[in-house]
């Protein structure tokens, strides 16, 4: 099958293209980038759309870099392309961050490919990924980290800034796209930093992928199908797992998640693990760190159990904390810097309040406790409203509190409590309190409660104080 017609299929199979699309083919002037732009040249009023090109010269490689530039413009010029072209100068980028060059560059160029996007009102970027690339992409995460996310390899398609990014040679092999550059008579730039085995892709695609070949000529092919296939089901897992997410994870502001963790242990292991994965998508941009198999490992532990005090510390400053059967992700200085909660008033007329730590309260009358639509994680714990004096208040700790528990003749302080709970030294002075009107503690809310509560009720119950 030719080249052309797999890109067709391609193109056709995952709708890549829609009519009036505003194509722009980012180029770099080598064999890949330049069939690539040809095709697109060749086909752009068969699909019924627009071409531009981009170039970005990253000025590693002194004139031979001009060069490059000056070949792409000069096919540009001959094929009536409007090119968007810029000189980045990666050496000075690179003194001052002291960085990857790799990662350097890439974020350099697809910064500018961004720009002009913006610029153009592009409504496509199309980079020249194959199936070579699939591959070696593939053996590079086996060898890194193995995740699920790193093993699907390059997508053929993907939002980019707003927009989306397309890959329709994604199915070609870097020899069929040399043979069909031959047979257009077309020429292309070889960079010889391709050829230095000092990045890691170019050692896979020197040293390991000749030795695959040489046992199956069609791996490339067959790793292709393989990536396809885990990408659709893990789009079908993925989607399961979103439902979930709904349904037992908490967002309590843009920084801040829990769940409770029994309700995570119920779940498959498999959408145990994406649970973790849409969380770190919600926190994260980077997708290094998202496909962290490390990361993934840490905060899965955390589920292991519900029992005890557990933390991992994270990325950008988060924490993920596992506490008396839940788990909660947030930043660093969101525990450390909370102010004490102001007063909040919990009555039978305020609905639902949420607290510092995630909780949500609710107090109802017994007999309208069937018209509120409970969670499976919810507490229920009956009492009776005039021996605690309503309405309830929520306040953090202060000097001298006390509590009276079940068994006990006399109230505990709750700095003992804290401490034998091992509630963390730095949350202690923040964690809300179910208070009386009479300011007595009748609860700390998440660890204990007081001896007015019950987990069922009592015959002069008459209200109920829902946690969730």
């Amino acid at each position: 099958m030719s080249l052309e017609l797999k890109v067709k299929k391609t193109i056709e199979k995952e709708q890549l293209l829609q009519q009036d699309d505003h194509l722009l083919i980012a180029v770099s002037g080598g064999v890949d980038s330049m069939a690539l732009l040809h095709y697109f040249v060749k086909t752009k009023d068969q699909w019924g759309i627009t071409v531009e090109a981009v170039h970005v010269d990253h000025m590693l490689r002194g004139e031979a870099s001009a060069e490059d530039r000056a070949f792409v413009q000069k096919y540009c010029d001959e094929y009536g392309i409007y090119l968007y072209a810029k000189a980045i100068p990666i050496p000075e980028i690179m003194a001052l961050e002291n960085g990857n060059t790799q990662l350097i560059c890439r974020r350099e160029r697809y910064q500018y490919f961004k720009e002009i996007m913006e610029k153009t009102n592009a409504s496509k970027l199309v980079t020249a990924h194959h199936a070579d690339d699939q591959l070696e992409s593939v053996l590079m995460a086996l060898t890194k980290n193995a995740t699920i996310n790193g093993m699907q390899g390059i997508r053929s398609q993907r939002i980019f800034e707003g927009k989306t990014l397309i890959r329709p040679f994604l199915t070609v092999t870097k020899s069929e796209i040399r043979e069909y550059l031959l047979k257009q008579g077309l020429d292309h730039r070889e960079d010889a930093s391709n050829y230095k085995d000092t990045y890691v892709r170019n050692r896979f695609r020197h040293h390991v992928v000749p030795l695959l070949e040489a046992e199956n000529p069609r791996v490339t092919e067959q790793v292709t199908h393989f990536t396809k296939q885990l990408q659709e089901d893990d789009a079908y897992l993925m989607n399961l797992a979103e439902d979930v997410f709904s349904r037992i994870v908490k967002r309590i502001d843009e920084n801040t998640y829990s769940m409770e963790i029994k309700a995570h242990q119920l779940e498959p292991l498999a959408l145990q693990r994406r649970l973790i994965l849409i969380l770190l998508n919600y926190l994260y941009k980077d997708s290094n760190t998202i496909q962290s198999y490390a990361l993934l490992t840490s905060i899965t532990k955390l589920f292991d159990t519900t029992a005890g005090y557990a933390e991992v510390h994270l990325p950008e400053n988060f924490i993920a904390v596992r506490r008396y059967g839940k788990f909660t992700i947030q930043k660093k200085e969101t525990i450390e810097g909370q102010a004490s909660p102001e007063k909040k008033i919990i009555s039978t007329a305020n609905g639902w309040t949420t607290l510092t730590n995630g909780e949500r309260l609710c107090v109802v009358e017994l007999p309208d406790l069937s018209s509120i639509m409970l969670t499976d994680t919810a507490q229920l714990f009956y009492f009776n409203a005039s021996k605690l004096k309503l309405p309830l208040y929520v306040r953090a700790r202060k000097e001298g509190d006390r509590m009276l528990l079940k068994g006990m003749d006399r109230p505990k302080r709750l700095s003992r409590l804290f401490i034998d709970e091992k509630i963390p030294l730095n949350e202690r002075n923040s964690w809300p309190l179910l208070i009386s009107q009479s300011e007595e503690v009748v609860a700390v809310i998440g660890v204990r409660m007081g001896m007015l509560f019950s987990t069922s009720p009592q015959p002069n119950d008459d209200t109920v104080l829902i946690v969730d």
